[in-house]
């Protein structure tokens, strides 16, 4: 199970990577073993507002539906259209070419109170 040391992570299995306020957001390698081969994933629009710890959108798999909790608040400035067309590219590469949005993230301390992958690491191989 692929947890790159660099990103930051939360409860709910999305990963983040921080450029300044700008935070890419998509799901973990974990989550995305759990889940199974996914189907579908339905994504905000660029403009939106997302609200930390609130649905933000969903993936659908062949064993089930899951929200995506947004880890920060902010505004979507980018969506991966391309996951549209190509939703197993987040079985195939969760971390690369399957980020799900770009938030311009408003409050800095949220991303703070994230876990590192060492913390996700122990997390996820307790459940």
């Amino acid at each position: 199970m692929s947890i790159p040391k660099e990103l930051r992570y939360s409860e709910e299995h999305e990963w983040l990577k921080v450029d300044g306020n700008k935070v890419v957001i998509g799901i973990t390698d974990f989550a995305q073993h759990e889940l199974g081969d996914i189907v579908f994933v339905e994504l905000p629009e660029a403009g939106a507002e997302v609200k930390a710890n609130e649905p933000f959108g969903s993936v659908e798999s062949v064993k089930t539906v899951s929200e995506l909790y947004a880890p920060v608040s902010g505004k979507v400035l980018e969506v991966n259209t391309e996951l549209g067309d190509s939703p197993e590219l987040v079985n195939e590469s969760p971390y690369e070419k399957a980020w799900m949005i770009v938030v311009e993230a408003s409050d800095a301390s949220e991303i703070e109170n994230l876990m590192s992958a060492e913390q996700y690491e122990e997390m996820t191989n307790q459940d």
